[in-house]
Parts: structure tokens; C-alpha cells; sequence
């Protein structure tokens, strides 16, 4: 009787449904600049069918937001940032080793407009958005977004700053400054190539700005130093960089480091 006790006791101890020995998924918390909305999506599916049993959260937002959450504490493991300066503060900060700050894409900008707006772009280039029927322009807020200081130096470039400085309508993020033109709140939009691949947007008209009008897009993550698996955390960025990664990110609009 004991014995027949026993082996039941082991069988349940045993069985996967124990709350005990459950298996749970492994996590990465991942803090991504907006500007990889639809990227890192595909990226975190190829991830984690190549790494069964884990699991990639992400938070999309504005990376100078991030940088000031993770001096706070926030719980995030790698921060995608969309440009190098953010993930060297958050180096500076002793939050993250140097050694674990990856370059991962080049991004682009581009002017967007609605099918029907009234922007010559083709025409007129960047100076088109200067144009009185772009009541409104939109940009990611130049204060915490890298594309928006972007932007703001595409404009400077073009010779229409001053005269579009106030019609400028601040995203707090790319995503948000793309909803803006997207909806009719603005008529136009100076934002990341690659989220004018969305169904959203990608039957607007599109002008790829000249890269030598603003400081060079490149983007880099970093893994946190209070990452909970770091080395979890570590091949996430290595997936990124690696063949499928870098094929995913061409597609998504990105030039490659």
C-alpha cells in the first residue's frame, strides 16, 4: 500500500502538468525605437523559431523615452535604439558594457504624403513641403527621436526650415508623426523609409531624402547590464545581425552597416 502511495506520488511529481516542474518560456524584453515596428516583428518570429521554448516581448517607442526609462529601472534586457548616441549614454551610464553595443542598420528618411495631397515632390524635392498647401507638417519630436533631429536637418538643408518651423507637428515618436499625415492631421510627413512599407502607407507618394542632407541613420542595440539571461539576450542581437536578421531588415527598408 505504501509502496502503490509512493509511485503515485513520484507519477505526479513527474507529470508535465506539475505546477512545480511546468516548463515556462524563456524571455527577452526588448525596448525597439518605433521606426522598426514592422522589422522586428519578422524578427522576433524567426528568432523564436529557431530558439524553441523562448518568447520576445517588445515595446516599440521613441529611444530617447527608452534611454530615460532605463535610467529609471525599467525591466528591459536589450534596447534598439535608432541611432548609436542613446546606447552610448546608456554605456556612459554604467548601465550596459561597450562590448555589448552592436550597430545593426542604416535607416533612411523620407518625405510621405497622402496619394492626394497637393506636394510636388518629384518636382520640387525636399523644398516641396514648404508649399502652402502643407498646412501642416509632421516630424517625430526632435527632443527624444533621432529621426525627428533628422528631419529638422533635412529641412535646414533644403533651405525650408524657417519657413516651415511653425507648421511642424510633433509625433512623440516616428510612428505617431506617420499616423499624423496618415489621418489628414498633417499633409505631409518626414519619416523612416521603413514604415512606408505598412498597408497604411505604402500607396502614398514617397521621396527618399538625399543621405548627405542629414547625419547618417545608423543604429545600434545594446544589451543591458541587468538583462536577466544576458546571454539569451546577446544571440537576439547576434540573430539580428546574422543572415536572416540582415535579409529581414533589407526588406524592411534598412541599408545594412
Amino acid at each position: 500500500m505504501m509502496k502503490a502511495a509512493a509511485l503515485a506520488a513520484a507519477l505526479i511529481a513527474s507529470s508535465p502538468t506539475s505546477g512545480a516542474t511546468a516548463s515556462s518560456k524563456r524571455t527577452i524584453a526588448v525596448a525597439a525605437a518605433a521606426n522598426l515596428r514592422l522589422a522586428i516583428e519578422d524578427l522576433e518570429k524567426g528568432f523564436e523559431a529557431e530558439n524553441p521554448g523562448t518568447e520576445v516581448t517588445v515595446t516599440l517607442g521613441a529611444s530617447g523615452s527608452f534611454f530615460a526609462q532605463l535610467q529609471n529601472g525599467a525591466p528591459f534586457d536589450v534596447f534598439f535604439s535608432a541611432d548609436t548616441e542613446y546606447p552610448r549614454k546608456v554605456i556612459e551610464a554604467g548601465l550596459a558594457k561597450k562590448e555589448d553595443e552592436t550597430v545593426y542598420a542604416v535607416g533612411k528618411l523620407v518625405v510621405w504624403a497622402p496619394r492626394s495631397a497637393k506636394v510636388h515632390l518629384k518636382r520640387m524635392g525636399v523644398a516641396a513641403v514648404a508649399d502652402p498647401a502643407v498646412k501642416k507638417l509632421a516630424i517625430a519630436n526632435p527632443a527624444v527621436a533621432p529621426y525627428g533631429r533628422a528631419a529638422v536637418a533635412a529641412l535646414r538643408a533644403a533651405g525650408v526650415y524657417e519657413a516651415v518651423k511653425d507648421r511642424l507637428v510633433l509625433g512623440q515618436n516616428v510612428a505617431q508623426a506617420a499616423q499624423f499625415a496618415q489621418s489628414g492631421a498633417a499633409e505631409a510627413a518626414l519619416i523612416p523609409l521603413s514604415l512606408t512599407l505598412s498597408p497604411e502607407l505604402k500607396e502614398g507618394k514617397i521621396l527618399v531624402v538625399p543621405a548627405d542632407s542629414y547625419p547618417a541613420q545608423e543604429q545600434s542595440a545594446v544589451v543591458l547590464g541587468r538583462a536577466r539571461e544576458p546571454a539569451l539576450a546577446r544571440a537576439f542581437v547576434r540573430y539580428v545581425t546574422g543572415p536572416e536578421g540582415r535579409e529581414i531588415l533589407v526588406q524592411s527598408g534598412y541599408a545594412l552597416p
